[in-house]
């Protein structure tokens, strides 16, 4: 299990993420996850062969498409597709495998770890970032509408 200072600093050094299955559809969990990286500094690129483009970033078909550094490859794939991603992610020198909630492979995390790779299964980037940074309010929780204060009677 990977403690919370290690995904900070994981966190902490990436710049460029990968988001591979980052879909256009609003509705989708890898869209609100590369909305929130991009909102809070880092340079997402999209993973999908199926879009040209989403969140006005351009979209590559695989990852050895991509033409500068990657430092994170985060995957919205199914567990049993982590290996050939790993292999696609020790090729382009990626420092980080990020599998998402509900993704694990442990061929995938041995392979990426003993090619270097720092490796994270079953976590999410968002979730993660707001966990360690302090920022649960912007994924919605610490709005400030609810609280342990009396209500204010309104007179109406």
């Amino acid at each position: 299990m990977t403690d919370a200072s290690t995904l900070k600093r994981y966190l902490e050094n990436a710049q460029t993420i990968a988001v591979v299955g980052l879909s256009d559809k609003v509705h989708r969990p890898s869209y609100f996850v590369g909305k929130y990286l991009l909102d809070h500094g880092y340079r997402v690129i999209p993973v999908n062969p199926t879009i040209s483009e989403v969140l006005g970033q351009k979209s590559y078909p695989t990852l050895a498409d991509i033409p500068e550094k990657v430092d994170m490859v985060d995957c919205f794939r199914r567990s049993e597709q982590m290996v050939e991603l790993a292999r696609e992610a020790i090729a382009i020198n990626a420092d980080c495998l990020w599998m998402q909630l509900g993704v694990e492979n442990e061929e995938a995390c041995q392979l990426a770890e003993q090619a270097g790779l720092n490796v994270v299964m079953n976590r999410c980037t968002k979730i993660e970032h707001a966990r360690v940074f302090g920022g649960l309010n912007w994924a919605g929780v610490n709005t400030g509408l609810i609280s342990a204060r009396r209500p204010r009677k309104i007179n109406l």
